[in-house]
């Protein structure tokens, strides 16, 4: 079976591209991309409160005074709740969202998004829109040319002058390769990717 992911621009057959079917041929795994989508979101977030119980206090390790003879109520550490700067009673901890996934499952599920996408389409090849300078305009010119208003563009290396040209023109983004993340493919209308950056996400996820 040859697969071929089209170029962007229209009719131009010589910049078709042969891809490896083990990467864009899968089938399409529903549950193992929804883990990996799960596992990416809750990954991202952040716990955002936590308190100190009277075993997380600092200090508390000896009674303040003798428990008979000074006046006082008997007290058997300084980090009860009932103190200054003591513990805080029913403290709430910070929680880890962390969801474990291998690498292996990892790579399945993005050769999944990869071969759905494919097959509905979404996947072109260009080695064009790389402007001459860091200007929104051009690329912009480039993208309307090729008749794309929302995309997804993949390199394989860091371009300066794309990323520069890419951060005013809404819904474009541009990543590496090594920097693809499953809620990014998935939320992309198009999924532009250079030829290197083809063969460097075969040779990820093979």
């Amino acid at each position: 079976m040859s697969l071929t992911i089209p170029p962007l621009t229209k009719g131009d057959s010589a910049q078709l591209v042969d891809v490896s079917e083990a990467v864009f041929g899968q089938d399409y795994n529903e549950g193992l991309v929804h883990q990996l989508l799960t596992t990416y979101l809750a990954r991202a977030r952040s716990s955002t409160k936590g308190h100190k119980s009277r075993a997380n206090v600092r200090g508390g390790g000896s009674k303040p005074w003798r428990q008979k003879g000074t006046g006082r109520a008997r007290s058997g550490t300084s980090s009860s709740p009932i103190w200054r700067s003591g513990g805080v009673t029913f403290a709430s901890s910070t929680r880890v969202y962390d969801k474990k996934l291998n690498k292996k499952m990892y790579r399945a599920g993005m050769r999944s998004i990869f071969s759905e996408l494919l097959r509905q389409e979404r996947v072109f090849v260009s080695e064009s829109l790389s402007p001459a300078d860091p200007k929104t305009k051009l690329l912009a010119d480039l993208l309307k040319q090729n008749d794309t208003s929302e995309a997804l563009i993949v390199v394989k290396s860091s371009d300066q002058n794309l990323s520069l040209a890419s951060r005013n023109i809404p819904n474009v983004d541009v990543c590496t390769s090594g920097g693809l993340n499953p809620l990014n493919l998935i939320g992309s209308k198009k999924v532009i990717l250079t030829r290197d950056a083809i063969r460097d996400v075969e040779e990820r996820l093979g």
